[in-house]
């Protein structure tokens, strides 16, 4: 095995310091005692108390992951019921058509879905607030948790089904009971990145939010047309060590299972 070049080593170097060096800079500066982010003024958490006690902030939070999670929630039920006509009914009128439909999502410009919802809702007379943002959501995030779930269930062996089914269960129960506990951890994934995509989405929710309805990407989009304060710096924070949380949390939960396997063996 050869070692990498100098320059492979600089070139990596250089290139996780451009994608990380920003990042630790602001949490650096999260706990800076000034109010100027470009002068550090000592070390301080009162930009973290100033966020906890906002209620423009607390209240964008509890919109943003209140529609982050029924959104894809949503996006995984329906994704999974794609998943199955997709996989299963493999030739029917309309295959085509209702593929296209379901990537085009994924390539087509947010500001043009955005757009096309606004003017959907304001057709069908529909208040924009939470209830529209979600539904926008859904139909965004949709399309990926589709793609996540039907990539496991092509790899899925169907004769376990059919196993199921000459014992005695029907089609629904043998899927129910075969199938959707091996897709677990598409499911999983799949409801994982319809989640962060809602949560993190700006430009659907600019179009289809109503009075009393920010999330909190807009919360924070508003503030920094006037400048990047402390507070941004403390909430971005916030959010990276949520990240970081769930990350460390998933690593644990995922290797459980290898070291009882290795302690029986």
């Amino acid at each position: 095995m050869t070692k990498p070049s100098w320059f492979n080593r600089l070139s990596i170097l250089f290139g996780l310091a451009f994608l990380y060096l920003p990042i630790v800079v602001l949490v650096v500066y999260s706990f800076n005692g000034s109010k100027l982010v470009t002068v550090w003024g000592g070390f301080s958490t009162q930009w973290y108390a100033t966020v906890l006690a906002s209620p423009s902030i607390i209240e964008g939070a509890k919109v943003s992951f209140l529609v982050a999670a029924v959104s894809a929630t949503a996006a995984t039920i329906l994704g999974t019921l794609a998943a199955v006509v997709m996989v299963r009914l493999r030739r029917f009128r309309g295959r085509a058509l209702l593929n296209g439909m379901l990537l085009a999502p994924m390539v087509m410009p947010e500001v043009v879905m955005a757009v096309s919802m606004l003017l959907m809702f304001v057709t069908l007379g529909i208040d924009r607030g939470p209830l529209t943002i979600t539904l926008a959501h859904t139909t965004f995030t949709l399309c990926f948790a589709t793609v996540v779930l039907q990539s496991r269930l092509v790899e899925l062996d169907p004769s376990l089904e059919e196993a199921a089914r000459d014992l005695g269960c029907t089609p629904a129960k043998a899927f129910v009971s075969v199938a959707l506990p091996n897709m677990i951890p598409a499911l999983v994934s799949a409801w994982l990145l319809s989640f962060t995509l809602s949560l993190d989405d700006l430009v659907i929710s600019s179009f289809t939010t109503g009075p009393g309805a920010s999330t909190l990407p807009m919360k924070i989009y508003s503030q920094i047309k006037f400048g990047v304060t402390p507070e941004i710096n403390a909430i971005s924070t916030i959010i990276l060590g949520i990240v970081v949380l769930g990350l460390v949390a998933a690593q644990l939960v995922s290797r459980r299972p290898e070291q009882g396997g290795s302690a029986a063996a």
